[in-house]
């Protein structure tokens, strides 16, 4: 009896070993959440343009308002590419999607400004739908392990 029972609870701990060490994973970086959601190869393009890649992997926490890849496209013609030729440009564009600090949707009120990595405050209205300068919130708070994710529907420009 003794040694069947013995048994069972090595092979319940054997089958539950998988599944324990999955939940203990450690989550995914910033940089790491954004190139498995598939969806945002331009945003990680151009943050490695302008040096800023180790930056979203570093330690944080940092939340960023991430604009998809249709959201790039819907720029005028060329304005990427002239981006992309002035990293000091395209600098202060990406930072200006940056926020320090891990900044959930529950954390945002209508009417705040909120202070940009470049400097720059973005306003967030809360209503039917959460947006941040122009951008709609598509997709919020999906965390990472140095901050979080907020998908956005189109590329914010600061007005400095």
């Amino acid at each position: 009896m003794l040694r069947t029972t013995l048994l069972s609870m090595t092979a319940v701990a054997a089958l539950a070993a998988p599944a324990l060490a999955e939940s203990h994973m450690e989550a995914k970086d910033i940089v790491a959440t954004a190139q498995e959601a598939g969806d945002f190869s331009t945003l990680l393009s151009a943050a490695e343009a302008a040096g800023l890649v180790e930056t979203l992997q570093g330690e944080g926490p940092l939340t960023v308002f991430a604009p998809t890849d249709a959201a790039f496209d819907a720029l005028p013609e060329g304005t990427l590419d002239s981006l992309l030729a002035d990293t000091d440009k395209l600098t202060e564009i990406l930072t200006y999607h940056v926020v320090e600090g891990a900044v959930m949707s529950s954390d945002l009120s209508d009417g705040q400004m909120v202070a940009t990595v470049n400097g720059a405050e973005a306003e967030v209205s809360v209503g039917d739908s959460v947006m941040i300068g122009d951008a709609t919130v598509v997709t919020p708070d999906i965390e990472a392990s140095n901050g979080v994710i907020h998908v956005i529907d189109s590329v914010m420009m600061p007005s400095m």
